[in-house]
């Protein structure tokens, strides 16, 4: 039996629902006027763009992976690097909340270092499944597959779970500001062509 497509493709489709999370950053428009939580908003928005065209990327070399007949050795290499990237992409987006600091609305530190811990949670938890994708028995097709699936249900688990503060840091006022910057509008359109 060649090519492990089945247990990849539900890696894949495990994989989709953790882009999502980021993705979420653009909310409904709104134009009230609040010039300190535009600015906030400018500055993640800003920085979150680059990083969710890294997770897109990532998200992309996994689905490749499964429509084509890969060998094990080729799925553990672009799935690991694809977790690290998104490892990386999580943390670095939450250093730009960090650095952001609290949005301008109540409960805006709570909300801000609730979402910067998720994010770092979130980064963490890619960089484990890196490792457990490192580890896969590569020789062994009935073995890596079975390694396949513990990690498409680890990623299950990530992408249904754990994007509650973030959600909670979009709502309202902040949704509103940041639905007016470009930068996030372009970050949940993949298609879209860059705003000059």
């Amino acid at each position: 039996m060649e090519g492990t497509n089945p247990v990849n493709k539900k890696l894949a489709v495990a994989l989709s629902g953790g882009a999502v999370l980021v993705l979420a950053l653009s909310g409904c428009t709104s134009d009230d006027g609040n010039d300190k939580l535009d600015a906030w908003a400018k500055q993640v928005c800003d920085a979150v763009q680059p990083q969710a065209k890294k997770i897109e990327a990532a998200n992309a070399a996994i689905q490749k992976e499964t429509s084509d007949n890969s060998t094990p050795e080729e799925v553990r290499k672009t799935d690991a690097q694809a977790f690290q990237d998104m490892s990386d992409a999580y943390k670095a987006i939450g250093a730009a909340v960090q650095k952001a600091g609290a949005p301008n609305v109540d409960d805006g530190e709570k909300k801000k270092t609730d979402a910067v811990k998720e994010l770092n949670d979130i980064a963490a938890s890619y960089a484990s499944l890196k490792t457990q994708v490192d580890k896969l028995n590569t020789k062994d097709q009935a073995k890596f597959a079975d390694g396949l699936k513990d990690i498409a249900t680890s990623l299950d688990k990530l992408s249904t779970s754990g994007n509650d503060a973030l959600k909670n840091l979009e709502e309202g006022d902040v949704g509103k500001a940041m639905a007016k910057q470009a930068s996030c509008k372009s970050a949940s359109a993949p298609a879209s062509s860059k705003a000059s």
